[in-house]
């Protein structure tokens, strides 16, 4: 086997074991990179082996290691995580659920029993149909109203085609 071939075939694998070990992408890569560098240099050696990954992947645990024996042990790496700048206002999605919660309210209660079937339990028609002992025909233009209802509602203003053409497609 030749160093393109192996690197090829086991070089994500190396990445993946790097990341399992370091816990840290870019170093996962650095590790993969460092163990690669080294059988690459002793290649022809490396190729004869009876397991050529076993020593690949020993290098590469070695270099991590190596690595944390040399951190100060009182140093920890901390990544800043970009998503605690652009989470969504927890206020919002309050408000959003209240508003969901109140048009769901105001409809009838077999609309909303369906509504809530079809697309919280995602069941189909056919099943709706059984559980509430009615017409496939009578669940769908039931989910018809009702979402007619809801995008009619002043309270809540659902962009158009969300969840009737997401409906249309999977039946």
């Amino acid at each position: 086997m030749e160093f393109d071939e192996y690197f090829a075939a086991r070089g994500q694998q190396l990445v993946r074991l790097g990341f399992v070990l370091s816990g840290d992408h870019h170093a996962a890569e650095d590790l993969a990179q460092h163990a690669l560098m080294s059988a690459y240099r002793h290649w022809r050696r490396v190729r004869r082996m009876e397991d050529p990954h076993a020593y690949v992947r020993r290098i590469l645990v070695n270099a991590h290691l190596s690595a944390a024996r040399r951190r100060p042990s009182r140093e920890t790496p901390m990544a800043i995580a970009d998503s605690a700048f652009t989470e969504p206002d927890l206020a919002e999605a309050v408000a959003q659920h209240d508003v969901v919660w109140r048009a769901l309210a105001g409809l009838k209660p077999r609309e909303r029993t369906v509504l809530v079937l079809r697309y919280y339990e995602d069941l189909g028609y056919a099943s709706i149909a059984a559980l509430l002992g009615i017409q496939e025909s009578t669940a769908r233009a039931t989910a018809s109203r009702a979402l007619a209802a809801l995008k009619s509602s002043a309270e809540l203003a659902m962009p158009k085609g969300t969840i009737d053409e997401t409906d249309r497609r999977r039946t």
